[in-house]
């Protein structure tokens, strides 16, 4: 591997991962109470509610986020309301808002789908103690539904993260300079191929393995493993 193509082209991959690290911060921040939204209004007993949400659910699902960009930033910019309105116009007309939207929208659905099953899974007893005990179903959810499905969705949505990591790279297919965008403009002027995707990997990975070892240190302070004794 020649050594010049990495001392030239790690300077603009460092300004891509910016832009990468912004995206994943979105997604994450906004995505993933978005999803817990969704998850409730999946577990809803209005069934108007629940079906609202199954069905964003099974199209966020259902298609690839690819498919889903480009009917965001190129589809819902033919609209005449959209191009006229300044708020959605923001949020579709740039393409950095653009992906970050399809990637809080895609995360939401996985998300949701992921604390669903965790708020199933939660044992019935503990939520008929805890309105024997008067509590309302707010003071239940935020007492007792939330912080065991949060253990309990937690290492399922590492997983998801890291996807949202990954699929930021998409967002250089609607001109994004993030990692991705900026590899294919070092190839095109280099054509080193081979050591601008090399390079590109470690720093996807660099950023995913920073990610997952936080999620892991999140996950093992909320674990239930007993102290040995002494």
């Amino acid at each position: 591997m020649d050594l010049s193509i990495i001392t030239y082209a790690v300077p603009f991959l460092l300004i891509g991962a910016k832009t990468t690290l912004l995206i994943a911060l979105l997604g994450v921040g906004l995505g993933l109470p978005f999803g817990i939204l969704v998850a409730i209004a999946r577990t809803s007993k209005v069934v108007m509610i629940r079906r609202c949400a199954d069905f964003y659910c099974a199209v966020f699902r259902g298609t690839p986020m690819l498919v889903q960009i480009f009917v965001i930033y190129y589809g819902l910019a033919q609209i005449g309301f959209i191009r006229h309105n300044a708020i959605l116009w923001w949020l579709i007309g740039d393409s950095l808002h653009a992906a970050v939207l399809a990637v809080i929208l895609n995360t939401g659905a996985y998300t949701a789908e992921i604390f669903r099953t965790a708020l199933l899974s939660l044992s019935r007893g503990l939520i008929e103690a805890g309105e024997a005990c008067g509590m309302s179903p707010w003071v239940i959810f935020q007492r007792i539904k939330f912080p065991l499905a949060l253990r309990q969705a937690l290492p399922s949505y590492s997983t998801e993260v890291a996807v949202i990591v990954k699929e930021s790279s998409l967002a250089s297919t609607i001109t994004v300079l993030e990692i991705t965008g900026h590899a294919k403009r070092l190839m095109s002027e280099t054509f080193a191929i081979m050591e601008i995707f090399v390079i590109t990997a470690v720093f996807y990975l660099v950023i995913n393995v920073v990610c997952l070892t936080a999620l892991n240190v999140i996950e093992r302070r909320l674990s239930f493993e007993p102290r040995s004794a002494r």
